[in-house]
Parts: C-alpha cells; structure tokens; sequence
C-alpha cells in the first residue's frame, strides 16, 4: 500500500471535526484497549462501550458478537464511534501458513504477500479490523521463543519481507473490506533481549540500532503501516513503553510517521515492574510523553491522565494529537459507513484456493540441509515400504506451530496421511509413533518404532519440538531435540536403513549429532495446516526444495549469538589458527594455541549458515562479473553471474547478493546480503541474474550516527548461501 494511500487530507479533516465535538471523557476513551470475553459482552464491557470509554476490543473472533459490539459503539454511545477489532493474526487465521521464521525461508515477497492477504481476508470475515504483525525484531538468538515468528537475522532481508506482509494485509486500500491494518512491532530492540528471555533487557548501542535493529521498521513505517507497538523490553536502561527517544525523536520526527502507536499487552503498567517508574500514574505520565497512543489492556491512561492534565504533567495537546491518530485509522478503514460484518459476503475460509496457497507456501519454506548418496527423493513406484516415524508424523495440531489461535487443525494434513496418499495402493506407509509427545522421555513405543522401520526399505521420522516449546515466553536454555528423540533415532540409525529426518520446530535447533547419524534432513519449520502435503511432495520429488535458511544454525548454544554478519575482530579464528581442546598438548604453553578469537570446544563455523539450502538440482555459478571495477553516484555498478543446472531436474534457486566494505570510519560486517532474487533454472540450461550496485546501498550509520557512505575498496560476492562464493573487488569513487 503506498503511503499516500494512507495518509489523505479528507480522512484526517474529519478525525479532527470529530475531536472538537468529543469530551474530555470522550477523548481519554479513544486510548483504551480492552480485553474481549470470549463470545460473551459482559454489562462491564457494555457499560463502558456506551460511555464511550473503549476505542478498541482485542480477542473477539466471532462475527456476530463483534457485530454487536460495534452495534453498541455506533448505536449507543453518544459520538457513535466504532470499535478497533484487534486479533493476533501472525500466520495465517483459519487457514494456517508456516511459521514466519519458516516463511522467512522462501526468501519469496510474493508469497509472504499472499500469505498475509488470505489471512486478512479469513480474519476479517469474522470482523477483525487489525492485527499485530509483521513482528520483524531482528534477532541472533535462537533460544529466545519469539525468533518463530520473527522473519530472521538480516535486516535487509527482513525489511523486504516484512514490507509484503504490510501490504498483503493492508492491501491497496484499507477500506476494501479484505483489508485489515498492520502493526509493526516490537519497536525496538525485543530480540536482542539479554539470554533469550522474553520481557527482558537489552543493551544495544544507537549505532547497532541504526544499522542493523531500524531498517525493517523504517522500511514498514515508509510502506505505509498504519499502527506501530512497543517492545516489552527495557532498552538501554528505558523500557520502550516510556521510551520518548524512539517513539517520538525517532518514529514521528525523523520518520515521519503519521500513524498511532500502541503499548503491547499491559507494557505501561510494566514500566514500574522494571523500576523505571514508582507507580501506575508516573508510568501513565512517561507513556503519554513519549506519545503512546492506545493502552493494551491495562487502565494506567484510564485511571491516571485526568489527574496528570490536572497537574500539567501531561499536555491537552498531546491527548487531542494522540486521539486524531486514532480517529484517523478509523476514518481511513471506512469504519464509519461501514462498522458491521457480513460473513456471507466472504469467501469460505479454509477453501481449496487458500488451502493450496498455504502448501506453495510450505513447499517454498522447507529447506534441504542434507542429501548424502541423493537418497531424495523417494521413488515411489520403486520403494514399496516407507516407515513414517515420529511423534509430529501424525499430528495435526503440532505442525501448526505458535500463535495459531483461530487455525483449525480439523484442515491439516500430516507427513503420514499425505506420504499414505502418495504412495495409495502401490505401497505400504509402515507408521509409528514411537514417542506419545516431542518432550517424552519414555521408550514405551521404540519397539513399535524399530518394528516399522524393518519392515521397510527408507525410514522418515518427523522429529522436532512441539508448538508450545516456542512462541512467547516459551524460551528454551537447551535447543537440542528434548525427549528422547535422539534415542529413537539411534535406534532406527542402527538398523542400517536409508533414513530421512525431517524437522519440524519454532527455532533452529542443535541437531549436528543428529545430521550426522543420517542420510538426508529436511528442515520444515512448522509448516502449517498444510505441511504434510507439502513435505510429502518434497520427499518424493513431486516438488523441488528452494528454501534457505533466514537465520543461522549453531553447533552448540555456547556459539550464540552466531550470525553470518558478524564484525572480523583484531584476530579473526582461521582453519590454521584454530585448535580444539582435545588437540592440546598437556601443560601447553599459554600462548601456543594461535591467540584467536574462537571457543576451544566447538568449531568456529555454524552448523549450517544464513542463506544456505539444497535442492535436487546440481547448480554451477559462474565467475561474478563486474561492469566496472570502479563506481560513482551517478554510475551504478552491474554485477552478474551465469548459472547453470547441470542435473536433470527443473529447479528454482534463490541467488544472493553480499558486499563487503573494507575499510570505513565504523568497522563493518565481514558480509552483509544487499540483494536476492528467485529465479526458475530449468534442466540442462543457465540462466544469467544480474544486480546492481547503487552508492545508496552501499551506504550505513557512521560514527555520529548519520546515514553516509564512503570511497573506497569493497568485495561483492554473488552466491547460493553466506558462506559460498568467490568475491571480486571494486572501488566507490568520490
């Protein structure tokens, strides 16, 4: 949606004739969230609708009751103002996507576009005007809960995606009645949360905020996302509900951003539970000053701002600023001509076109780490047993993952129905469970597990973590496979049969050990109501794996935060210099293992690095060519690569962009992704993909925290992962 879509002069007219009919009370109203009743509108909730005390209701999903809801609102309230539905509609509403993390993988803006356009059409057939995505917090930490839905490490890549999850819900124009508003949260700095731990700390210098935590929130806030939310998280000592410094220097004033702000879920009250304030009144007083708008749920605004306006530590001016913005959505949304719902008027939920928009987009989202000995895929006519194995094998609720409060797992299909489907009458699905959940510890059922698995020729086993262990305030200090799904697959490993792993998680998980014992693994996220179909077309080649990873995958917890990004340090680790622990000679001299940054007990590399994914296809990239080995502002540098597929298989390849900025007055990145672009390579051909290099790419926050670039040398590297490639030089002329 372009931002001028948005923000028309007619709309905010008429926010600001309605202001200057409103009461004091009135206005105070407009900043209030309150919690829906699940079906039910209690006399509570009635009675301060009809005074006008509720400017939004949050968790009321059903059609009818919303219906009523508004009905009190434009009917019985004294202004007649509508209601602010809000829903946490992350992926997916009835129809269920992958996880974000997961769609993050399909590297496809398309897609992610689609995703969040069915899931505002689905949502606001049940008369949901708003939800709270796209979270697109950068984050390096895989044991924090909420990376599943994050849209991964990179700030380039995440604001790109993020920007399409903008406008596949917002549309083209807020008042078709598919569309919804988007709220990008959590400003800023919620995953960098010290540990992991969600509501926790973070300590991030301005110059890391700038180059690496804004660029997705300045890239939603200039797509024209209507609404923003607070982090939970204290930030440098402010926590982010109080923080004037980003909401109003940054967001409003640098950025420009005309939309309303509002706190998550009771983040004003918790400013004194942090220290920063003594009392629900002083926290109220720093919320407003920093230009909150809407209170979630907790009542510090309600029952504390006529006193502070009172005292004049709180401006009349600013309640009246913070009441326009508001207004004004509801006027852009069209609430006011048209507060009601009719369901009819939808499309079904869950139909067949939604259903096979949500498969694409699990099929785009799996990422193949390993296929030793090309074991995938799985020729059907020729494998007449197949052992499905696993807890998450046949489990229609856990593939859906975190945050799926309206999904209907009556619609998913699992890897042992759909691997039944494939194979129908000419072969035989041998399925066990082996354990009752991810987290289970008891061997009770390997002996059904092993039986299986002999009666066939390959083994899959769904492994992985179920839906709660991720998501918010379901952080993990271990991100090992729990249970004991390590040991039913030592099991099975020990029969000697081909085995596939394939993994189904919220997070990246330390599985080297596992990938290890293995022929091929095959990362599916939690891939929502219609993974199974999806991995099943994978496994069997019916479908060809494209995804890469969006975050890196570390050997041990000890190496996080790991990221390919990283700066190179006074004395970078090499394969030379590197010296693991069991290598050192007793009583070593101090000073003989190479002086290197690196941990002694692990490898310095990740399991799998940022960007990386295989497909069946056998691709060969070219020498990266250069236009020029020089550039200027006025004279953008081509770069392009020749890639050629050399197998039998048609295959689509995510190519990658990467630069390196050698020296600068801030020390920079070893690489950082400026581009990317899926591209179809069909068998036996090549296919040439080119980029272009402007001086504003090239560009990052200096040491006084402005947006510069500077001449001089860089590398670019044009390649299939973060890790892969040869770099050529050029240089920025000035």
């Amino acid at each position: 949606m372009s931002h001028n879509t948005y923000y028309d002069k007619h709309a905010l007219a008429r926010a600001k004739d309605l202001l200057a009919d409103m009461t004091l009370s009135e206005k105070l109203g407009q900043l209030n969230q309150f919690s829906g009743e699940d079906g039910h509108i209690s006399d509570h909730l009635r009675a301060n609708i009809q005074s006008g005390n509720v400017s939004s209701v949050i968790n009321e999903v059903d059609a009818s009751v919303v219906n009523e809801l508004q009905r009190i609102a434009v009917e019985e309230s004294r202004l007649g103002i509508p209601l602010l539905i809000g829903r946490d509609v992350i992926h997916g509403f009835t129809t269920v996507f992958p996880i974000p993390l997961g769609q993050a993988a399909t590297w496809c803006e398309q897609t992610i576009e689609q995703g969040a356009r069915i899931a505002a059409c689905e949502a606001a057939s049940q008369g949901v005007n708003w939800t709270f995505a796209p979270m697109i917090d950068i984050t390096r930490d895989p044991r924090w809960g909420r990376i599943a839905e994050s849209l991964g490490e990179d700030p380039f890549l995440c604001a790109r995606l993020g920007r399409a999850m903008v406008t596949g819900f917002q549309g083209t124009d807020l008042q078709d009645a598919t569309s919804i508003a988007a709220c990008a949260k959590h400003f800023a700095g919620y995953g960098y949360s010290e540990s992991g731990r969600d509501y926790h700390f973070a300590n991030i210098s301005e110059n890391e905020l700038r180059n690496t935590v804004f660029p997705p929130f300045k890239m939603a806030a200039d797509a024209g996302v209507a609404t923003f939310m607070t982090s939970f998280s204290d930030l440098n000592g402010v926590p982010a509900s109080g923080n004037k410094w980003l909401m109003d220097d940054v967001l409003r004033k640098e950025w420009g951003f005309k939309g309303f702000i509002v706190s998550d879920w009771a983040s004003i009250e918790d400013l004194s539970v942090h220290g920063l304030t003594e009392n629900n009144a002083q926290s109220a007083q720093l919320a407003a000053n920093a230009g909150v708008d809407m209170e979630m749920v907790s009542r510090c605004y309600a029952q504390n701002i006529p006193a502070l306006l009172e005292a004049g530590t709180v401006r009349h001016s600013d309640i009246d600023a913070m009441v326009t913005r508001i207004l004004y959505l509801k006027f852009a949304l069209g609430l006011f001509e048209n507060p009601y719902t009719d369901s009819s008027k939808f499309p079904e939920r869950a139909n067949l076109e939604h259903l096979e928009a949500a498969k694409q987009a699990a099929i785009k989202s799996c990422v193949l780490l390993k296929n030793d000995a090309h074991v995938l895929p799985i020729n059907t006519r020729l494998t007449n047993h197949i052992a499905v194995i696993g807890p998450l094998a046949d489990d229609k609720y856990e593939q859906l993952g975190t945050w799926i409060f309206d999904g209907d797992e009556r619609y998913s299909i699992t890897c042992a129905e759909a691997m039944r489907a494939k194979v129908g009458n000419n072969g035989h699905i041998h399925y066990a469970k082996g354990l009752d959940t991810s987290r289970t510890f008891s061997n009770e059922g390997f002996q059904e597990a092993i039986e299986a698995a002999q009666q066939s020729e390959v083994v899959i086993m769904v492994l992985g973590e179920e839906s709660i262990l991720s998501g918010e305030a379901h952080c993990r200090s271990n991100i090992d496979l729990p249970g004991a799904q390590s040991d039913l697959l030592d099991e099975i490993v020990a029969l000697g049969k081909p085995v596939v792993l394939v993994v189904m998680a919220g997070r990246p998980l330390t599985i080297g050990a596992e990938t290890d014992k293995v022929d091929a693994v095959l990362y599916a996220w939690h891939p929502g109501t219609m993974g199974g179909s999806a991995i099943a077309d994978l496994l069997c080649g019916d479908a060809m794996p494209s995804g890469k990873l969006p975050v890196t995958f570390p050997r041990a917890v000890g190496q996080i935060p790991l990221y390919y990004s990283q700066k190179m340090s006074g004395r970078p680790v090499t394969q030379e210099s590197f010296v693991h622990q069991n290598d050192i000679p007793i009583r070593a001299a101090q000073t003989s293992l190479g002086m290197a940054s690196n941990h002694l007990d692990v490898h310095f590399s990740p399991l799998y690095p940022f960007g990386f994914g295989l497909s069946y296809a056998n691709l060969q990239y070219s020498e990266v060519m250069l236009s020029s080995q020089q550039m200027s502002a006025h004279e953008p540098l081509n770069v392009s690569v020749d890639i050629s597929n050399e197998s039998d298989f048609d295959t689509d390849e995510i190519v990658q962009l990467y630069i390196r900025d050698l020296v600068a007055s801030t020390t920079r990145p070893i690489k950082e992704l400026k581009g990317f672009r899926r591209v179809h390579v069909k068998a036996k051909s090549k296919v040439n993909v080119s980029f272009e290099i402007t001086e504003d790419l090239l560009g990052f926050y200096g040491q006084h925290n402005t947006r510069i670039t500077e001449a001089g040398k860089f590398y670019v590297w044009i390649a299939t992962d973060s890790a892969s490639g040869e770099y050529k030089e050029f240089s920025l002329v000035k």
